[in-house]
């Protein structure tokens, strides 16, 4: 049986003693919230890096979120709201079989991110000195990084997510998360994808199943208020 994460009290059970989160308010409060910034690196945001120049993507969409999670990150930090870092490390051997075929089916032999190189570095936005960073070599960034334990320990139940991309890496972590009992909560101007087809297509699905979507300002107002 599901369980919220930490409490646990499972779903049927909260839902029979009412203490079910149902608004937005409720899932927000500063005490159980988390927000989660993926993949802010140069190799996958700034003109030059790696999406940019080998995968041929347009990351002009990266930059356009920078001030909403700056502010997104600044109003958590105010509000005693945890920010947590994912970045990704895709050296070729570190990755799962079903990445590297992807690759090597593309004829791509350049690594993503590798640690200590510019496109590894931080792109417009930076974790503070105490803020966790959590390494991820797969599109999750729950998968092998400790991410959710650490989550756990701090009695987290919902996660806001911002970042990139939004159809890959924020997906497939926003679903781990969901999984895992997490309520999900995405900051619709402060996520981006080199596709905005797919980009509009994850924020329907996850409006439609998964959590919320919304505008960064209305999260902003909550913790504001907090």
């Amino acid at each position: 049986m599901l369980q919220h994460p930490q409490s646990g009290i499972s779903a049927a059970t909260a839902a029979a003693s009412g203490t079910l989160p149902v608004s937005l308010e409720e899932r927000l409060s500063p005490e159980s919230s988390a927000l989660l910034v993926i993949d802010m690196q140069n190799d996958f945001c700034a003109p030059g890096g790696y999406i940019d120049t080998i995968m041929g993507k347009d990351v002009s969409s990266a930059a356009a979120i920078v001030d909403a999670i700056a502010a997104l990150a600044a109003s958590a930090r105010a509000a005693d709201v945890p920010v947590f870092w994912v970045r990704a490390d895709y050296t070729r051997h570190r990755i799962p079989p079903p990445m590297q075929v992807k690759l090597q089916a593309r004829g791509i032999t350049s690594d993503c991110c590798v640690p200590g190189t510019w496109g590894s570095d931080w792109f417009g936005v930076a974790p503070q000195p105490h803020e966790p960073v959590f390494t991820k070599h797969t599109y999750s960034g729950f998968h092998g990084t400790g991410l959710h334990e650490t989550l756990q320990a701090r009695g987290i139940r919902t996660i806001v997510f911002t970042g990139v991309q939004t159809h890959i890496c924020v997906e497939t972590t926003l679903r781990a998360a969901h999984t895992l009992g997490y309520y999900c909560v995405v900051a619709e101007d402060a996520v981006a994808s080199h596709s905005p087809a797919e980009h509009a297509a994850t924020l329907a699905n996850v409006r439609f199943l998964f959590g919320d979507v919304c505008p960064s300002t209305t999260l902003r107002q909550i913790w504001d208020k907090a």
